[in-house]
C-alpha cells in the first residue's frame, strides 16, 4: 500500500526496539468491577470489607490507580487468627489424599482463570507465568500425597503466618503458602502492594477448588506493622517472610519475645555474581546480561564479573546490544534520586558508563553499565535500584570465585564457561544457594532455594523446603508468650553471680578445670573462674568465667580449620567421629563419675547416659556419607543437583538435661557435617561437658574445630551473638535469652534453633535426648546443614 514503510528484519535488528504487545486487561477490570474496585479481605472463605478502614492505593507501571486494599486493624487480624485456627482442624484432620485432591484441583482452576491471574499481575506490576503458578500446586499436591509415607514423624506447625513485601513475587509467594498449605497447616497471608491482587484471586480459586473455610485468609496493609500483628496472636504458631532486608529486620524485632519462631527469604535485598570467564560463549553471555539486568522486574541485584582477558570484548558487545534500547520505568521517583547519586558516586571513583541514551528526566531511566569499579565501591556492594548494572573485572578464575563471594549476601550466582570442570569447581566453590551455569533464574519447586549469609536464614523448595513447615511429632508446639522488659545493649553485659557456701575452704577444692579454645587448655582470657557446685550446695571445683574474647579466639581458631575439614571426604570424617567415639569409651567410667558427681543421678544412670552418648556418636560417624543430596527430575531440559553443605562455624549454647548425651548429640550433628563449633556447657552441670575435653585430646579431631568455653550463659549468648562469622546459634536457657537472640540475630542474620529451657520444664515437654525417634536426628542433621542447587542446561 501506498505510503506504508515496510521495516525488514535487518531494519529491526539495528534498532532492537520492543515489539509490540497486548495491552488488554478486560477480563481482570470485570473482576476489579465486581469488587467495586475496593478490595477487602479474605477470612473465613468469603471478602470482607468492613467499614471505617484506611486504603492502600494498587498503581500499574503508568502510576494509575487500578483499584484500592483496605488496611487491616487489630481486630481483623482476630478474625483472621481465629478462622485459621478452626480451617487447621478441619484441614489437617483430613486424610493426605483429600488435601492432596485439593491443590489438584486447584492447578485445574488457575489453568481455567489463567488469564485473570496474568492480567492482575500485569496490572499489580508482578508478573508471573500463570504455567508456573500451575506447575507449583501440581508439584505441592504431590507432595501433600505423601507426607505420611514419606515422613511419617513429621507433624505440621499449625497456623503459619506468610508475609512478602511489596517487591515480592507471585512465585515468591506461592513458593511459602502452597508448601504450608500441603503439609497440612493453615495460612495466614500477609501481601505487599504488588501481590494483594493475585493472593485475593488465589484466595476465591481455593475457595472454588474445594478448601474448606479458614485454612486461607489474606489480610492486607503494611506488610511490616500487619506481619507483627498476626505475629503476635496466640493462634500462630509459625511466620515466614519474603522479601527485603530492612523490613525483615524491622519485624523481626517486633516479633522478638512472643514464642514464634520466624525464617526470612531477603532474595530482593540479595546482589549476586554474574560471572564471565573467557571461556565462556561471549554472545549467549552477553545476551543473559541483557535478558537479566535490565528488567523493570528482578528478583535479585546483580554485580557483572568479568576476566581481563575478554573484558573489551564483552564491553564492545554490551554497547552493540545496548544501543538503541529504550529506557525503563522506575518504580517511584525516589528510586530515581538513588540512582543519580550512586552513578555520580561511582564516576567520581573513576567509572566509565555504558548507556543506550541519554537519561531524560522523571521516573525512566536508560540501560546503564558502570564500568571499571572496585569492588569497594558503594555501587558493588549496595547496588542502586532500576536498570543500573555495576561492572568489576577479575584477572584469575580464582579470583572471579572469590569476587563472587565478596558480597555478604550469598543467595545465587550464575556462571559462563564451556569449561564443565571449571564450572562445576567453581559452582562448588560459590558461598551461594543455587548457581546457574550458562543460564540465569532459572527456578523449579523440585530444587531448593536457600539463601546463606544475609540472603536468608530458611530454605525454599524441594523436599528440603517442607521441613519449615512442620515439626517432630515429639516435639510440642511452643506456647505464646509475652515479651520480657530487656535492655538489648546491656544483656550479657553483666556476669551472674554464685552464692559460697558460708565456711568455704579454698583449699578443699579437689581441681581447678581449663577450658578447650583453638585445641588448647586455657584460663578464661579475663583471667576470672567461677565455682561449680554439686545438687547439695557444697563447692566441687572451679571453672574459667569466659567472655567476649575467649569466643573471639575460639571462633578464629575455628575459621582457620573448618574449611579443610568441610573439604575433607565424608568417609575421613566419619573415621575421625568414630575415634571420638572410641576416645570416649575407654573414659566410659571417668565421665559417669562426674555425671554423677554433678548431677546426683545414680551411677547406673549416668554409666547408661555415657552408653547412649557412645552409640549416639558412632550413629553421627555412619551419617557422615549418607546423606549426599540428590538429582531431581525436572520439567525444564538440562540437568540440576542439589547437596547439603555446612553452615561454616556454630555458637552451641548447651541444655542442663544429660549434659553428656545432649553435648555429643549436638557435636556430632554440628562436625558430621562440616562445621566447626564453639560450645557453652551448662552454666548448671559444667563438669562432663570438660572432663570431655580429655576424650576430644585422644581423638583424631583437629585442634580448634572444637571449643568448650564456660562461664555466665547471658555472657556468651551476648558474644556468640554478637559475632559476624558465627552462622548459627543453637540455644537452650531462658526466655530472656530466646528474646534477646531473636532481636539481635538478624543484622548480621545468622540462624536460630532456640529452646525456653524453662517454660519446657514447666511442662515437661524438653527435648527427650534418649529418644531413639529417627527425627530427632532428621532435625539435628537439618538444621547442621544448608542447601546448594547447580542448574547445568543441555539444550
Amino acid at each position: 500500500m501506498a505510503g506504508t514503510s515496510t521495516k525488514t528484519v535487518h531494519d529491526i535488528f539495528q534498532k532492537m526496539e520492543y515489539g509490540s504487545s497486548s495491552t488488554s486487561t478486560a477480563t481482570a477490570q470485570s473482576w476489579l468491577e465486581k469488587h467495586s474496585r475496593i478490595l477487602g479481605f479474605f477470612i473465613d472463605g468469603k471478602f470482607s470489607s468492613p467499614a471505617d478502614r484506611q486504603t492502600q492505593d494498587v498503581t500499574d507501571s503508568k502510576a494509575a490507580v487500578v483499584c484500592s486494599t483496605l488496611c487491616a486493624k487489630d481486630e481483623d487480624v482476630a478474625s483472621a487468627a481465629s478462622s485459621a485456627a478452626g480451617g487447621f482442624k478441619t484441614w489437617s484432620e483430613l486424610s493426605c489424599y483429600q488435601r492432596a485432591k485439593v491443590l489438584l484441583k486447584l492447578a485445574s482452576v488457575l489453568q481455567r482463570h489463567s488469564q485473570c491471574a496474568s492480567e492482575l499481575c500485569e496490572l499489580s506490576q508482578s508478573s508471573t507465568s500463570p504455567a508456573v503458578l500451575i506447575r507449583l500446586a501440581q508439584y505441592y499436591a504431590s507432595w501433600a500425597q505423601l507426607r505420611d509415607t514419606l515422613m511419617p514423624e513429621w507433624i505440621p506447625q499449625g497456623v503459619v503466618a506468610v508475609v512478602v513485601s511489596d517487591e515480592c513475587s507471585v512465585y515468591f509467594l506461592l513458593l511459602k503458602v502452597l508448601p504450608a498449605l500441603a503439609m497440612g497447616n493453615a495460612v495466614i497471608v500477609v501481601p505487599g502492594k504488588t501481590t494483594a491482587l493475585p493472593a485475593l484471586l488465589l484466595a476465591q480459586l481455593f475457595m472454588e477448588a474445594g478448601i474448606p473455610a479458614g485454612v486461607l485468609n489474606v489480610v492486607t496493609g503494611s506488610e511490616a506493622l500487619l506481619g507483627a500483628k498476626v505475629a503476635q496472636n496466640p493462634q500462630v504458631n509459625y511466620q515466614t517472610y519474603s522479601g527485603r532486608q530492612q523490613t525483615g529486620e524491622a519485624l523481626a524485632k517486633a516479633v522478638a519475645g512472643w514464642g514464634v519462631p520466624m525464617s526470612f527469604c531477603l532474595s530482593l535485598s540479595s546482589v549476586c555474581p554474574f560471572i564471565i570467564f573467557d571461556s565462556a560463549d561471549l554472545d549467549s553471555a552477553v545476551d543473559g546480561v541483557i535478558e537479566l539486568a535490565f528488567k523493570k522486574k528482578r528478583d535479585f541485584q546483580w554485580v557483572l564479573c568479568v576476566q581481563e582477558s575478554v573484558l573489551d570484548i564483552v564491553v564492545a558487545r554490551l554497547k552493540l546490544r545496548m544501543n538503541g534500547m529504550k529506557c525503563v520505568p522506575l518504580a517511584t521517583e525516589t528510586d530515581r534520586k538513588l540512582i543519580d547519586a550512586a552513578v555520580l558516586e561511582a564516576q567520581q571513583q573513576g567509572a566509565t558508563l555504558i548507556q543506550s541514551c541519554p537519561p531524560g528526566t522523571g521516573a525512566l531511566y536508560p540501560p546503564t553499565v558502570l564500568c571499571g569499579l572496585a569492588p569497594s565501591c558503594e555501587s558493588v556492594i549496595s547496588p542502586p535500584p532500576g536498570p543500573v548494572l555495576p561492572l568489576i573485572s577479575f584477572r584469575s578464575s580464582a579470583e572471579g570465585v572469590a569476587l563472587g563471594n565478596h558480597s555478604p549476601h550469598g543467595q545465587a550466582a550464575s556462571i559462563w564457561t564451556e569449561d564443565l570442570t571449571l564450572a562445576l569447581e567453581s559452582a562448588k566453590s560459590l558461598c551461594v544457594g543455587s548457581v546457574w551455569v550458562n543460564c540465569h533464574s532459572v527456578m523449579d519447586p523440585a530444587l531448593p532455594l536457600c539463601g546463606r549469609r544475609e540472603s536468608g536464614n530458611c530454605t525454599d523448595g524441594g523436599r528440603e523446603g517442607l521441613y519449615q513447615f512442620l515439626r517432630p511429632s515429639h516435639s510440642p508446639s511452643l506456647p505464646h508468650s509475652s515479651p520480657s522488659s530487656i535492655n538489648y545493649a546491656d544483656f550479657g553485659s553483666t556476669a551472674s553471680k554464685f552464692m559460697i557456701p558460708e565456711g568455704f575452704d579454698p583449699s578443699s577444692v579437689p581441681r581447678f578445670y581449663s577450658q578447650f579454645v583453638g585445641g588448647q587448655l586455657c584460663k578464661a582470657d579475663s583471667g576470672c573462674s567461677r565455682s561449680v557446685l554439686a545438687p547439695g550446695g557444697s563447692v566441687l571445683a572451679h571453672c574459667p568465667d569466659g567472655g567476649r574474647k575467649d569466643v573471639r579466639n575460639a571462633v578464629e581458631a575455628a575459621i582457620k580449620v573448618q574449611p579443610g575439614w568441610m573439604k575433607k571426604r565424608s568417609a575421613a570424617r566419619s573415621q575421625s567421629l568414630y575415634s571420638l567415639a572410641d576416645s570416649l569409651d575407654k573414659r566410659r567410667r571417668d565421665l559417669a563419675v562426674s555425671i554423677q558427681t554433678q548431677t546426683g543421678i545414680s551411677l547406673e544412670e549416668a554409666e547408661k547416659e555415657v552408653q547412649l552418648s557412645i552409640s549416639r556418636l558412632s550413629d553421627w560417624a555412619a551419617r557422615c556419607d549418607k546423606e549426599q543430596g540428590g538429582t531431581p527430575f525436572l520439567p525444564q531440559s538440562g540437568s540440576a543437583l542439589s547437596s547439603p553443605e555446612a553452615l561454616g562455624v556454630l555458637g552451641v549454647i548447651l541444655p542442663n538435661s544429660k549434659p553428656l548425651l545432649s553435648l555429643v548429640s549436638l557435636l556430632g550433628a554440628a562436625i558430621a557435617m562440616g562445621n566447626a563449633v564453639v560450645m557453652v556447657p551448662s552454666e548448671k552441670y559444667p563438669l562432663p561437658a570438660l572432663e570431655f575435653i580429655q576424650v576430644l585430646q585422644a581423638s583424631d579431631i583437629p585442634g580448634g574445630l572444637v571449643s568448650i568455653i564456660t562461664g555466665g550463659r547471658d555472657q556468651l549468648t551476648q558474644a556468640l551473638a554478637n559475632h559476624s562469622v558465627i552462622q548459627s546459634i543453637w540455644y537452650w536457657g531462658s526466655k530472656e535469652g530466646c528474646q534477646f537472640l531473636q532481636y539481635s540475630c538478624v543484622s548480621p542474620l545468622k540462624r536460630l534453633w532456640l529452646h525456653c529451657e524453662e517454660e519446657e520444664e514447666e511442662r515437661e515437654a524438653g527435648q527427650n535426648w534418649t529418644s531413639s525417634n529417627p527425627s530427632l536426628q532428621e532435625e539435628l542433621w537439618r538444621t547442621a546443614v544448608v542447601w546448594k542447587s547447580i542448574w547445568i542446561p543441555t539444550a
